[in-house]
């Protein structure tokens, strides 16, 4: 084996271990929010402008973190961002009044963006190097880790433990849990401080309308995702009338089937190819929104099965869109970090404005009526994502502006597959 196959095996297993370690941050903090809400007496709306400053928080630095990649490299911010994510959980967990912890939601919510940004950067140069697909599973762990922090703060509830305890000790723990990963991460190339930058966005090939286009991408599946997220259950309770008890199964039914797909996804990406798959998503995923949509008028014995098939197939399509854009990022060769933040921050931001804006459709008119808007934004998942990495496929299909493991990336890693023929 030679030393390149074995530093990306090796950073492989780290990039694992940072995926799930920041999905454990994130089920740590969620799983604790009622017991903070107890604590300082916050009420919905507090909470809320709580978690808007978290993600307004992580958008600004995600910004600022694709030049910081770019400049000093995605190992060495990942050596720092992880940790400190951990760390920033103190701020939350020691804040004595609402107004000190919306000034520490700011502050955490930089502590995730910056490693979002570091640790998906490192996935993507580390898929270049293996030259076929494996981010999905990259992702699939990171709700792994999530499922594995609610877990954690579940046992530690049923104990008659305080959470406020755990996580003031996940936020001293959990730092010194990155540093093993860290080191297994790719050494940085030499010269990187001084690589000639190139193309339209400081040093990777990818211009403005890229990504923009690959921007609207993840802006469409991202909201799609979050409407899943915030209005599942809801759905259930308030539009099919199912029992309290049984109303939460919808939201579990979609994030179970996104993360199996995302754990199973990359040899279903290196079969069919980018383009093939980024469409079957957006496929996948309007189809299961229609399906909900028409659930309430399939009869009494069919229609909760007839939205739960339909949250079931729009999180397997969703599962494989944000791993096929950041892909198609990595792919194009040269500096990532730029590039995948714009692409990042656009996705995110689809996540910030999506509960409002379905929020105030439903209450203005009615749940089904919002929910044709993620059932649009599906199919707009396929129409921006398609057209995007094909551009990019043409453009690898070029031998003066990329290499074989390009190509590779791009088509699924088939070297017998002709890019342009996706």
């Amino acid at each position: 084996m030679n030393k390149s196959l074995r530093d990306a095996r090796r950073a492989r297993v780290g990039v694992f271990g940072f995926f799930f370690l920041a999905g454990f941050v994130m089920g740590l903090w969620a799983a604790g929010l009622p017991s903070l809400n107890d604590r300082l007496d916050l009420g919905p709306a507090r909470l809320g402008s709580v978690l808007l400053l978290i993600s307004g928080g992580a958008l600004v630095s995600m910004t600022a973190a694709g030049p910081l990649v770019d400049r000093f490299s995605s190992r060495r911010m990942c050596w720092i961002a992880g940790p400190v994510s951990g760390l920033v959980l103190l701020g939350p967990a020691l804040a004595p009044s609402y107004g000190a912890l919306a000034v520490l939601a700011v502050v955490f919510g930089m502590g995730l963006g910056v490693t979002e940004i570091a640790m998906n950067a490192h996935s993507v140069e580390v898929e270049r190097r293996y030259g076929r697909p494996i981010i999905s599973a990259f992702h699939g762990t990171w709700s792994l880790g999530g499922a594995a922090g609610g877990g954690l703060t579940s046992l530690i509830l049923r104990a008659g433990i305080d959470p406020q305890v755990l996580l003031i000790v996940a936020a001293v723990v959990v730092p010194f849990l990155y540093v093993p990963a860290a080191r297994l991460l790719l050494p940085d190339r030499p010269g990187h401080d001084q690589a000639a930058e190139a193309g339209g966005a400081n040093g990777s090939p990818l211009g403005w309308g890229l990504i923009a286009l690959l921007g609207v991408a993840a802006f469409a599946g991202h909201l799609s995702e979050g409407a899943a997220i915030d209005w599942a259950s809801l759905h259930a309770r308030w539009v099919l009338a199912t029992d309290p008890a049984v109303a939460p199964l919808a939201y579990t039914i979609f994030s179970v089937a996104m993360t199996t797909v995302r754990l199973l996804g990359d040899p279903i990406r290196a079969r069919l190819g980018s383009v093939r798959t980024i469409r079957l998503a957006g496929l996948f995923a309007t189809a299961g929104y229609a399906l909900v949509l028409l659930s309430p008028v399939a009869g009494e014995p069919l229609r909760v099965a007839c939205a739960w098939t339909g949250w079931a197939l729009a999180g397997i399509g969703l599962a494989t869109v944000v791993p096929v854009l950041f892909s198609a990022v990595g792919a194009a060769g040269g500096r990532v970090g730029r590039a995948l933040a714009m692409v990042t921050a656009f996705g995110y931001s689809g996540l910030l404005l999506g509960p409002a804006v379905l929020g105030y459709v439903a209450e203005s008119s009615s749940l089904p009526v919002a929910l044709f808007i993620p059932a649009a934004l599906a199919a707009v998942v396929a129409l921006a994502g398609s057209p995007a990495i094909g551009a990019l496929l043409r453009r690898s299909a070029a031998p003066a502006t990329s290499g074989p493991a390009v190509s590779q990336a791009l088509t699924g890693g088939d070297p017998a597959r002709e890019p342009a023929r996706d």
